[in-house]
């Protein structure tokens, strides 16, 4: 075979197999977050995905991403002036800077089927800086859902973070931020 059959034979291939995957599009995402000071106090909100779709082959999860608005973020355990003020403080320069960086992003690296839906391993953007994270994606019918648990240190998010900064004492606010992700598809 010359050059010129083998790179047609394989563009065919590669289209082939392209042409079995299936896009769906995400609906109705909702990120549920939750941060804890060292203390038993925390604070509980969520986030909108404001896009994303999933890619099957044959039925079977391959792919995946989706966008996260970060200023959709609401505080669901306060009201008034203290959610407005805790919110805002959460989307200045001292945590997820969301002028800066109005999204955060998620993409499929790695999937790999189990018995009640996925091991998922993910490229995080958070704050313009990607981390690799892994979770278990569980599925029913339409319906995806994740409990996992992320480390706001690796995205620069430093504000009172025993990561960075020594003797907090009950200032301390936890390193690793609760997520329960669920959308349908």
């Amino acid at each position: 075979m010359n050059t010129r059959t083998i790179t047609a034979f394989l563009a065919t291939t590669l289209l082939s197999f392209g042409l079995n995957a299936q896009t769906t599009p995400i609906t109705n995402g909702i990120i549920n977050w939750e941060g804890s000071k060292i203390t038993t106090d925390s604070h509980a909100g969520t986030l909108d995905i404001s896009e994303g779709e999933l890619t099957f082959e044959a039925d079977v999860l391959v792919g995946g991403s989706f966008t996260v608005d970060m200023n959709s973020m609401v505080c669901t355990d306060l009201s008034g002036k203290s959610a407005a003020r805790l919110v805002g403080h959460l989307k200045s320069d001292d945590f997820f800077g969301v002028a800066e960086h109005p999204e955060a992003t998620l993409v499929f690296t790695t999937v790999v089927p189990t018995e009640g839906g996925y091991n998922i391993t993910g490229d995080f953007t958070i704050r313009g800086i990607t981390n690799a994270e892994a979770f278990e994606l569980k599925i029913d019918n339409n319906t995806a859902s994740t409990d996992l648990e992320i480390d706001r240190s690796k995205y620069n998010v430093k504000f009172r973070s025993g990561s960075f900064f020594e003797n907090l004492g009950d200032k301390l606010i936890n390193d690793e931020l609760k997520l329960r992700v669920s959308f349908t598809y």
